[in-house]
């Protein structure tokens, strides 16, 4: 093999000509993923698991697993091609410019730049030999944090446009004797439901053709388990999601060698790409994470970089809330509103979050039929405008937020009047309505800059705005636009065109809080979420249901990302709603007003209390104790990263007589040395707590036999401190 090394602003470009086998071992602190420039300059990846003590251990991993000669070494290169010696599901097809539809790629060679002490890249460059194409893959390594982050840009050096007919954002393969996928589904209020089942023969395809939601009905998340289903603390469990907030596909192919190849990127649903001379295509980005230790283990690897590198000010804080839809829904004017905002000091929170029905004047916005695009103040309702309600705020020492919903349009609005090319439609077909609206087509540069606009009016008319929620309800059907040429590109420049907006909406206002909500968890990813600080699970608030969802978001996101607030869906007393909605970033949506004087002083108690903890609650680490779907008893704990403080969640998830905490919930993470006290922290207003908060437990106990937090039918929601002595 000879080699030659050019350093250049801290890049490592190496170029080799190849004569034996080539090892590219990718590391994090516990893992390694594997690649291998063979003779012929093919790459393949021939592992991805635990770290080895030795990187020349590596080389003997394939002879490991040497399964006969049947073995043809093509299944497992590094990003498939089609058209050539692979007859498997491809990571990249193309169309030449002379009509060709083969590719292979080789080897050409790869650098390595270290961005920090904890974060570096990898960035291999692969060609055709006969056509003028050329592919490279990035693997972005995040050491501490064990998370792989997989990107490819595909260039095109010829004279041609070239078709990409699929373009795959990272292709791996892994070897096992049997692989258990979990993956989920859902609906409106409906989300997060997780399925598990044995990885059988053929390929299994997670993908989404919705558009705008995405992840309405199949979010991109899931996990692959390695020779038996994993549990929280034991198996070898890897977590996947695409970072993109389009249509996604995930192919999980069993090839015949019982080997799983997992290829994932844009759909590409009728969206053939036309690559011009000297474009280059960026696909978005795929994270893994991988744990030999269970789920828990890669859910704190997947939380913790999420908090260091993507969401945004995910080592920060956020603002509680009270929002005003369910006190009125559509039915308000500035009088009730200002009664709103006082409800809001009263409470303790810190903001007041004015939603839907605050806009439109030829069309009002009475209901969801109309107004939606029309972004001027309700004179009717505001006649002092958004000004006035800011300013009554400030006057009760609370800040004000306001919804928007800025990509979409109502068919009766005057901005569909005068814009009804800005709209996603085929122009010979029946409009056909989702929530009664359409998609403003936002691959049009005018629309752009007016979705912009919808934003940046709002803060220059009021600068001390301090909150935007973003909704997005509408899918798109008929999809064409009329400002494109080749209606092919639409759905990955409609999301492009989404990016452009938030990018812009960032750079002037980069503080700015931000949620992401869209019913159905239609808009929760790690590409939304580099734009947003918290997302909003589900328009289900049922706090019964809402332990199932943010139980099964918490294995891909942060609990500091997670907005649930108490309202007053389900049956459960105030206090059980409020502890379920500590969980993450709180907020209330209830009538203040209609509280009776216990409840309102539980509330107030509650919040005092969560500004003291919530601390731990966002950048702890999170630890699942008891599962909702396996037990009587959901137990939830948050621990810091010294391992002093801790805040236990637990509650009754089933009513059958005599259900509870029979037995000791053993906990995770605790130092066994440390002795810890355990006291119950939000106690409703004259009720005595059961727990004994003078005794001590060794760390070592509370893992071993554990503590029973005494949750019944008359205690159905406890919640504890702990306390390192």
């Amino acid at each position: 093999m000879k080699l030659s090394v050019t350093l250049f602003s801290g890049l490592m470009l190496c170029l080799l000509e190849v004569k034996s086998q080539t090892l590219i071992p990718i590391e994090t602190k516990q893992n390694a993923m594997v690649l291998q420039v063979d003779t012929k300059t093919n790459v393949k990846m021939v592992y991805y698991g635990p770290k080895l003590a030795s990187q020349s251990d590596y080389a003997n991993i394939l002879t490991a697993y040497k399964q006969g000669s049947d073995y043809t070494g093509v299944n497992d290169e590094a990003y498939t091609t089609s058209g050539t010696r692979n007859l498997f599901e491809p990571a990249i097809s193309v169309t030449h410019a002379d009509g060709n539809n083969s590719l292979d790629l080789h080897y050409v060679g790869h650098s390595v730049k270290k961005e920090s002490d904890n974060v570096a890249i990898t960035s291999m460059v692969l060609k055709d030999p006969v056509y003028n194409l050329e592919t490279t893959l990035y693997y972005k390594v995040y050491y501490n944090e064990n998370v792989v982050e997989q990107w490819t840009e595909i260039r095109n050096n010829g004279k041609g446009n070239v078709t990409l007919h699929k373009f795959a954002s990272a292709n791996l393969y892994l070897r096992g004797g049997s692989f258990f996928l979990t993956q989920y589904h859902g609906d409106w209020a409906k989300e997060m439901q997780p399925e598990e089942s044995k990885i059988t023969h053929g390929i299994k395809t997670l993908d989404s053709k919705l558009g705008t939601r995405a992840n309405l009905f199949q979010p991109p998340v899931f996990m692959v388990s390695m020779d038996k289903p994993a549990t929280e603390n034991e198996g070898t469990v890897l977590y996947g999601t695409l970072a993109y907030s389009g249509n996604f596909r995930t192919d999980l192919e069993l090839d015949q060698l019982d080997n799983l190849r997992i290829i994932s990127g844009i759909n590409n649903y009728v969206s053939d790409y036309s690559l011009k001379p000297a474009e280059v295509f960026r696909t978005p980005s795929f994270l893994t994470t991988l744990s030999s230790s269970g789920k828990g283990t890669a859910s704190r690897n997947l939380q913790s970089w999420a908090r260091n590198y993507r969401l945004l000010d995910g080592k920060g804080t956020r603002l509680t809330l009270l929002n005003n839809w369910e006190a009125t829904y559509f039915d308000f004017d500035e009088h009730k509103l200002s009664g709103l905002i006082k409800d809001t000091k009263k409470l303790g929170v810190d903001m007041f979050l004015l939603d839907d029905g605050w806009f439109a004047n030829k069309y009002p916005r009475n209901g969801d039929v109309a107004g939606l695009g029309d972004w001027e103040e309700n004179k009717k309702k505001l006649p002092n405008g958004i000004a006035s309600l800011v300013k009554e705020a400030k006057n009760n020492d609370v800040k004000f937020g306001i919804w928007i919903e800025p990509e979409m349009v109502n068919p009766k609005s005057e901005l569909y009047e005068k814009h009804p090319d800005w709209v996603v439609k085929q122009a010979k077909r029946e409009e056909f309505y989702f929530r009664n609206q359409l998609v403003l087509d936002l691959t049009n540069p005018k629309v752009q800059d007016f979705v912009f606009g919808v934003v940046d009016d709002l803060f220059t008319k009021n600068p001390e705005l301090a909150y935007i929620k973003w909704d997005c309800n509408a899918v798109i059907y008929n999809a064409h636009s009329v400002s494109l040429k080749n209606q092919s590109h639409f759905y990955i420049e409609y999301v492009r065109g989404l990016y452009k907006v938030l990018e812009r909406i960032r750079k002037k206002y980069p503080a700015v809080p931000m949620m992401l909500c869209s019913g159905g968890g239609g808009r929760v990813d790690y590409g939304a979420l580099q734009y947003f600080t918290e997302f909003w699970p589900s328009d289900n608030t049922d706090p019964l249901e809402r332990i199932f969802m943010q139980w099964e978001y918490s294995y891909f996101y942060p609990a500091i990302s997670s907005s649930n607030h108490v309202t007053d869906w389900g049956k459960q007393p105030i206090k059980f709603r409020t502890d379920v909605a500590m969980m993450g970033k709180m907020g209330f949506d209830i009538v203040v007003g209609h509280l009776s004087a216990g409840d309102l002083a539980f509330c107030q108690e509650a919040i005092k209390t969560y500004n003291q903890v919530k601390p731990v609650i966002w950048q702890g680490d999170q630890y699942r104790l008891s599962n909702p779907r396996e037990s009587s008893v959901a137990s939830m704990l948050y621990l810091s990263e010294d391992k002093k403080n801790g805040i236990v969640f637990n509650y009754l998830v089933s009513n059958r007589y005599g259900e509870g905490s029979k037995l000791p919930i053993r906990f995770n993470g605790l130092d066994p040395a440390k002795n810890y006290k355990l006291s119950e922290i939000n106690v409703y207003p004259g009720v005595k707590s059961s727990i004994d908060s003078t005794k001590s437990y060794t760390g070592d106990f509370l893992m071993k036999i554990g503590f029973n937090p005494d949750v019944n039918q008359n205690r159905t929601s406890v919640v504890l401190k702990i306390e390192a002595q």
